[in-house]
């Protein structure tokens, strides 16, 4: 199955040149059962990601362009009376899907932001009363443009807290730029990408994640990068238990995906970029240095050895 993940990972990579790495971390949040935020300016390919990634695992797929005068409705569904019936009949909206494309969802009100709260979280909508389940995987993936851009409605912390990662693509490397000229149109390509793998195969495949072993050292280390962010005067807010879990949980994927049946620490510090950052709030010594600062300065403080073992 780990031959059929690096497989995945290649096919992905055919439409969205040099941004390996990016590939693995998204596919480590979908199999980790979270959901990504893709933070970055338009025209880097977070389409590209998403569709190909749905594409290659054969899920189903839906696409949400997000707009200031979009309403919940235009999200989760609505029910419309049907006068053959004389009886309302609900009309599913896109979140009824394996994969959820939620493009630029900071260009929405706060209000319509929300109404994927409960569908993140829980895998499920209530409307009208009535609860009703999402497909199973349901994912996830949501871009925002830079909040410097106009238009854009800052994403509050609930709704940031439901995103296992936030990643920016970024620009191309020059190789990888040089073959996006020379060839085709990658978003064109993206259709012909074969389903590596079925959609029922995936549980089989988080099974054996739950399998990966963690050992007291490595868990001790995490504690210790927790500690840090909740009591170094760097920072005005620290980690939760549930970043920390989320972190762990990411660990033994990012594991799995590099074929070990263990974490090490290297697992760890891989993530702590994209499952952290969002998650922690510098003090005001920081400036406007920005958590990816202070995340490095997360991972240079803290030994990966505790300095009592030595």
């Amino acid at each position: 199955m780990r031959d059929n993940i690096q497989a995945v990972v290649a096919e992905i990579g055919d439409v969205l040149y040099g941004k390996e790495e990016k590939i693995k971390l998204a596919l480590t949040c979908l199999l980790s059962d979270g959901h990504l935020l893709i933070e970055d300016l338009p025209g880097m390919g977070k389409t590209t990601l998403a569709h190909a990634l749905a594409q290659v695992l054969g899920l189903s797929y839906q696409r949400v362009q997000f707009t200031s005068d979009m309403l919940p409705a235009d999200i989760l569904g609505v029910s419309v009376f049907d006068t053959d019936t004389s009886r309302f009949r609900f009309h599913p909206g896109p979140v009824f899907t394996q994969l959820l494309l939620a493009d630029e969802v900071n260009r929405t009100t706060p209000k319509t932001q929300s109404a994927l709260l409960e569908a993140m979280e829980e895998g499920q909508v209530s409307i009208e009363g009535e609860t009703r389940p999402l497909p199973d995987p349901f994912f996830v993936v949501a871009t925002q443009n830079p909040q410097s851009q106009m238009g854009t409605f800052p994403l509050p912390e609930s709704q940031l807290d439901r995103f296992l990662m936030r990643i920016s693509l970024g620009y191309p490397d020059p190789a990888s730029e040089k073959r996006l000229f020379t060839g085709g149109d990658p978003r064109a390509q993206v259709s012909a990408i074969r389903p590596l793998l079925k959609p029922e195969q995936l549980p089989e495949i988080k099974a054996a994640i739950a399998r990966i072993k963690t050992s007291d050292s490595l868990i001790d280390y995490l504690q210790r990068l927790i500690h840090y962010t909740r009591h170094d005067s760097d920072f005005s807010i620290g980690l939760s238990p549930r970043g920390a879990l989320a972190l762990l949980r990411a660990a033994k994927t990012w594991a799995y995906i590099h074929g070990r049946s263990f974490v090490i620490p290297e697992d760890i510090q891989a993530l702590v970029p994209a499952v952290v950052t969002h998650r922690i709030t510098p003090s005001a010594n920081w400036g406007d240095s920005g958590e990816h600062a202070l995340v490095t300065q997360l991972l240079n403080a803290v030994d990966v050895v505790s300095p009592c073992a030595t």
